[in-house]
């Protein structure tokens, strides 16, 4: 069994691969202020109410966007398994290039979608994630990781609206119907997600310009089925697209190792 962990700002995903398949798939809240042992215990029920066996994991591969986190993951993950995990970076994964001014700027999540796009399919390619952040990275088609755009994730800006605007209400992530907002929920939902629609739209339309109009989209995230009138942008809308990336690197480092 190969098992990728995934750090993120919000929570942190972890991913078993076995069989050819993700059979397991669960999140466990990604607290910086935790110890090793917090996760540890986490990951063993998730292992035990799975029926999975620990013993059964042979590589580990670990990507993380929050710096405080990263040695906890990485020191639970050690004593867990008895081998420090594969942690991804810039220089990790050889066959792409990372054509960005400052390559260990660029997280670690983005370059596994970049590697999971150029694996499957070798074009011109850029992968819309929708999570915390809403990133668009852009991967060529001879293996370079041309660059990125960052904007606020949907629930960011939902929670950037709430926490500075005292009588708006919370309101459920659901795409409305019109544009033209009858009540203060409708307003917020048709700003945001049909606003998020355009914004999404808009970009991969620049980004295709930029490179000759020869570039397919992709999907991920766990919020990437919400604005559902977008999939017909992507050629593929993969919530385990990042998981995908993380298990081709732990794959060809272990390889390489061997």
């Amino acid at each position: 069994m190969l098992l990728a962990v995934d750090a993120g700002n919000t929570d942190t995903v972890f991913g078993i691969w076995q069989n050819e398949e993700w059979t397991h798939v669960f999140r466990i809240r990604s607290l910086s202020d935790e110890s090793p042992n917090y996760f540890e215990s986490k990951l063993r029920l998730h292992f035990l109410e799975a029926n999975l066996a620990l013993d059964k994991v042979t590589v580990t591969v670990l990507s993380s966007v929050v710096p405080p986190l990263t040695p906890t993951l990485k020191a639970m993950l050690s004593t867990l398994f008895g081998e420090s995990p594969i942690v991804v970076g810039p220089d990790v994964y050889p066959a792409l290039k990372v054509e960005i001014d400052h390559p260990h700027e660029i997280g670690s999540d983005l370059v596994a979608n970049a590697v999971a796009a150029f694996t499957k399919y070798n074009r011109n390619a850029v992968v819309v994630d929708f999570g915390t952040a809403l990133t668009f990275t852009t991967v060529s088609a001879d293996g370079r990781i041309l660059g990125v755009a960052i904007a606020p994730g949907l629930k960011t800006a939902v929670k950037a609206l709430f926490s500075n605007t005292a009588q708006l209400p919370e309101v459920p992530l659901q795409l409305p119907e019109s544009a033209i907002g009858k009540n203060t929920t409708h307003a917020i939902q048709a700003g945001i997600l049909l606003g998020y629609e355009s914004l999404v739209r808009g970009m991969i339309t620049r980004i295709r310009r930029e490179l000759d109009g020869d570039c397919i989209a992709l999907a991920t995230g766990g919020l990437s089925s919400i604005i559902d009138t977008l999939h017909g942008e992507f050629v593929e809308v993969n919530r385990s697209l990042t998981l995908d990336g993380l298990r081709i690197i732990g794959e060809k480092v272990k390889q390489k190792s061997a």
